[in-house]
């Protein structure tokens, strides 16, 4: 059967509905972006209400033995922690989707809506890109705008440090405009699955958001300073993800099959 997107665009137009009438989910939506732009922006400020702190140079030569006797301490730990922060960053994308996919087909079924929509002429591929798209859109907005109050916020707070602005840079650009949607996608793919597999949407919540641990694991060793990340770093580990959300969307579109989800819920 051809792939309709106006049948698509439907079913996008009515999980976006859904989304609106459920404040408990944006009320979530909007926490972890607050919590994402507020907390890098007090520390910056930690560290440029007294840039000539000799403890800052103490932590400094932590990161870098090498740093030289006439560098910025204070300059180069926001430099750190804009690199270390990006990483945490991008849980964003990823966990942003999975709190709306997990409402996809699992919430759909709690809800009793799954039925109609199964009934309707709608294919799979269709139904993916539908609920893919009411999950994408809003993930990568957030995430967009996020950033854009990550980066006045800290250039504001970084001023008194001179030397033109802080934000945004090459790799943080590089991150919200290829690696976020990249990320978005591939937490709306694990959430789907999840989400068709099992019957309640807090439980596939709290399954897909397993997925999570992995990234903080990843940034917790760059904070310890075990792994040197860098546009390089986060090149690849974006053509990894990429791999997986075609892994992830071929398998959503054979998961979400008319026939199978009847016979396994009907």
């Amino acid at each position: 059967m051809a792939f309709r997107p106006r049948r698509a665009l439907a079913v996008f137009w009515k999980d976006f509905l859904d989304l609106r009438r459920n404040p408990a989910l944006l009320l979530a939506m909007a926490a972890l972006p607050m919590v994402l732009v507020v907390v890098p922006m007090v520390v910056v400020w930690t560290y440029v209400r007294d840039p000539s702190d000799p403890n800052l140079r103490v932590i400094a030569l932590y990161y870098d033995p090498t740093l030289p006797l006439n560098a910025n301490a204070g300059r180069f730990l926001v430099e750190r922690t804009l690199l270390d922060w990006f990483g945490m960053f991008l849980v964003m994308p990823v966990f942003v989707p999975i709190l709306i996919s997990s409402q996809s087909v699992a919430g759909e079924k709690e809800r009793r809506t799954l039925e109609p929509l199964l009934a309707s002429p709608v294919t799979a591929v269709e139904l993916v890109a539908g609920k893919s798209l009411a999950s994408l859109v809003p993930a990568v907005l957030i995430t967009w705008v996020a950033f854009v109050l990550l980066c006045v916020g800290v250039d504001v707070v970084a001023w008194p440090l001179g030397q033109g602005l802080m934000m945004p840079n090459t790799l943080w650009l590089f991150g919200v405009v290829v690696l976020a949607p990249l990320f978005a996608f591939f937490g709306n793919g694990v959430a789907v699955l999840i989400s068709a597999r099992v019957a309640e949407a807090r439980t596939a919540q709290q399954l897909s958001a397993l997925v999570v641990l992995p990234l903080v694991g990843l940034v917790a060793g760059q904070v310890a300073g075990f792994l040197n990340a860098g546009l390089a770093y986060y090149a690849v580990q974006g053509a990894v993800v990429l791999l997986l959300d075609a892994a992830l969307l071929w398998a959503s579109i054979r998961l979400l099959d008319r026939e199978q989800l009847i016979s396994r819920w009907g």
